[in-house]
């Protein structure tokens, strides 16, 4: 919550949120960070067209993508097959993302267990996009920010309260 909270309700582009998390608690989940953030964020519903400044986080047992139908950009939600055992799982959501937005693209990696994200992030560097993760002395678990910043496609790995900073340093800047 503190890195949105860090955003100081600052965000000119739509936020994809994965957390590897049952149904029903990613709706609290999407609850919580409206009140602590002070953005608006819910679960992602099928077919829901993106947009600025809206937070949408994948719904349990649903893998969450983006896709473009006549000129729309949109949220895709499937049951595909688990991806390193979870589902919603973040590299199919990052797959999406790279093919879509390419070098447009800023991913954090947030504190989590395993190694999800660390393929998806190879499709949004290959894509000319940026990762940022979250340092290990920060983290709950470093697994999956270990995994990104192991395999070398961090931009940069900071602690939990610079990461805001970098990110909304980032947005100015125009990604």
């Amino acid at each position: 919550f503190s890195f949105f909270k860090g955003l100081n309700g600052n965000l000119p582009v739509p936020a994809l949120v994965t957390q590897h998390m049952p149904p029903n608690f990613t709706k609290i989940l999407a609850q919580h960070l409206t009140k602590s953030a002070g953005l608006p964020a819910d679960e992602a519903q099928d077919g829901e067209l993106l947009r600025s400044g809206q937070i949408y986080v994948a719904p349990g047992d649903y893998h969450m993508q983006v896709h473009e139908t006549d000129a729309k950009k949109k949220i895709i939600l499937n049951q595909g097959p688990p991806e390193n055992y979870c589902r919603p799982a973040v590299n199919p959501m990052l797959r999406s993302v790279a093919q879509l937005y390419g070098s447009n693209v800023l991913v954090v990696i947030l504190t989590g267990m395993g190694y999800d994200g660390m393929k998806g992030g190879q499709d949004i560097v290959a894509a000319g996009g940026t990762i940022i993760a979250q340092d290990e002395k920060t983290s709950v678990v470093w697994g999956m920010p270990g995994a990104v910043a192991s395999a070398g496609l961090c931009t940069a790995v900071l602690p939990i309260d610079e990461l805001a900073p970098y990110v909304a340093e980032f947005m100015n800047k125009g990604m």
